[in-house]
């Protein structure tokens, strides 16, 4: 059984932001190293206490034979991570996303064990009809290879709704360090929460919301169950892989608020899912989910254009003017100044 370093479960459960990061392409749609070794620079600059790589927001596609960039961009990240924590003394969470049937999700989370990365993120999209009991077994047999975090996907995007008893014995797998819990539906997310709790894991899983349309309100909750007491430490979400400076700084301030946060941080609350469902285009079933990130990143010089991997995949319509609206209505949110302040630095 894969064990995590001291220090790494010490800043887990402390709670940080951990952005999903994008993948960088050429107008080719070839793997921009250059912009990509930027994008992770920009993250640990920003504060970021973590990143997720080889996850939705950096496209599954990049497993498709013919494009084969798993590898890649996996070694791209974790040489660059690397490199700023010998600079800045920091070291980020690397988180490495996995993927498919078992065969392949172990061969995932070898390569990611093998190349430094200290948890692997489970999606269990891959296997739609597996029973509960064979859910349990594919978990159990990856995180005998890395230490895990388990991922509560909404059906909108591919997941599939499991229950409170699903989540009580998937809280009870030795290696399980953490749950991304992302079903967009407060239900669902309690139940994962109450599952652990009353597994008496509670102390041991750090909880981070994926809940990209509830992220303030899932930061400030605490949940209740009888004596025991649960908060989410932190988030890891493919909103914060923009405007990430001004996350870290709502993050520090979730922390510090009670149960009750007052007027201007509901406020914010807000204006960042408003922020989100412009970005993750929702109005459209989250068509242009990434092209909308990309976007962002483009207006900040970060990337050179919003390709993706699948030609096909782009902005849907009225969604740029919907981005223009709340860059408008939102100017505290960005951080664009951060952004061109240090650009030259981070493309260097």
């Amino acid at each position: 059984m894969s064990e995590l370093e001291p220090s790494v479960r010490a800043s887990l459960h402390d709670g940080v932001a951990i952005p999903a990061h994008p993948l960088a392409l050429d107008a080719q749609r070839r793997l921009d190293e250059r912009r990509q070794r930027a994008l992770t620079r920009y993250y640990v600059a920003a504060g970021a206490g973590g990143l997720a790589v080889g996850v939705h927001t950096t496209q599954f596609a990049i497993r498709d034979e013919g494009t084969d960039l798993l590898r890649p961009v996996l070694e791209l990240a974790a040489e660059t991570l690397q490199e700023c924590e010998a600079k800045s003394g920091r070291r980020p969470i690397r988180i490495a996303g996995v993927c498919g049937a078992t065969g392949q999700a172990l061969q995932e989370a070898s390569l990611a064990s093998d190349l430094g990365y200290d948890i692997g993120l489970l999606s269990l999209a891959a296997l739609k009809d597996a029973s509960d009991a064979e859910l349990i077994a594919h978990s159990k047999a990856v995180a005998e290879v890395i230490p895990l975090c388990g991922f509560y996907l909404q059906p909108a995007v591919g997941g599939r709704v499991l229950d409170q008893g699903f989540w009580r014995r998937f809280a009870e797998i030795e290696g399980l360090v953490a749950v991304k819990i992302a079903p967009f539906n407060r239900q669902r997310t309690t139940d994962v929460i109450q599952a652990i709790a009353e597994a008496g894991r509670g102390d041991e899983i750090a909880l981070y919301t994926g809940n990209d349309d509830h992220i303030v309100g899932d930061l400030t909750a605490e949940y209740r169950f009888g004596e025991k007491r649960r908060r989410f430490a932190g988030g890891l979400l493919g909103h914060w892989a923009v405007w990430t400076r001004g996350a870290v700084d709502l993050l520090a301030e979730t922390k510090a608020c009670d149960a009750t946060p007052g007027e201007r941080l509901l406020a914010t609350g807000e204006a960042v899912t408003d922020c989100n469902e412009a970005f993750f285009d929702t109005r459209n079933q989250f068509r242009g989910c990434i092209a909308g990130l990309h976007e962002v990143l483009r207006r900040q010089g970060l990337l050179a254009g919003l390709w993706c991997l699948d030609p096909d995949e782009g902005l849907s319509p009225g969604q740029i003017e919907e981005i223009d609206r709340v860059y408008d209505a939102y100017p505290e949110l960005n951080d664009d100044e951060f952004v061109a302040e240090h650009l030259d630095e981070w493309l260097s």
